[in-house]
Parts: structure tokens; C-alpha cells; sequence
């Protein structure tokens, strides 16, 4: 990734509101590349994210690179450890 880069890190919010962070990382920021970050059920989400933002709003954009991967995490209840889905979805002009 080059250094213009920037992260939108999706998670509870509405879809639009992350849809809106891409575009103004693209516009504001002149960069190349914006990489979407989930975990867990907010997957689904930024799916959501990049197809709206690729077939709405900016056609130029395409997926450049997906990379999937798993987090351990602790739990705070008993203290074990559990298994979180990642994806990372680079897109780039």
C-alpha cells in the first residue's frame, strides 16, 4: 500500500455513513487507495460499503485486493480465548 492510503474502519454504524468516509477519502484526501477494515458481523457491512460506493457513486473504483483473515480475541466473561473473522477490501482508482 502506498502511503496516501487511508483505513475506514466499518462497524456499527448506518452503510451510508461509511459510504461517505470512502468518497471523501478519495475526493479530500487525492488518495488512491482506501482500505475497508471488519471484524466479526460487520463483514457484511463493508461488502455493503464497496459495492455501493463502486456502482453509486464512484464508477471509477474497483476492488483492487481482498485479504481475509482471523483475530483471537479474549473473552471478558471467562477469560478463553475466541476466533474473530477479518477482511480487509482495498479500493482503488
Amino acid at each position: 500500500m502506498s502511503e496516501k492510503s487511508n483505513v475506514v474502519f466499518i462497524g456499527r454504524k448506518p452503510t451510508m455513513n461509511y459510504v461517505l468516509a470512502v468518497i471523501t477519502g478519495f475526493s479530500t484526501l487525492n488518495s488512491e487507495e482506501v482500505v475497508l477494515k471488519a471484524r466479526g458481523r460487520a463483514i457484511s457491512t463493508a461488502i455493503d460499503v464497496a459495492e455501493i460506493t463502486r456502482r453509486r457513486f464512484l464508477s471509477d473504483v474497483k476492488v483492487k485486493d481482498i485479504k481475509i483473515g482471523t483475530d483471537q480475541i479474549e473473552r471478558v466473561e471467562d477469560g478463553g480465548i475466541s476466533n474473530v473473522s477479518t477482511i480487509e477490501v482495498i479500493l482503488s482508482k
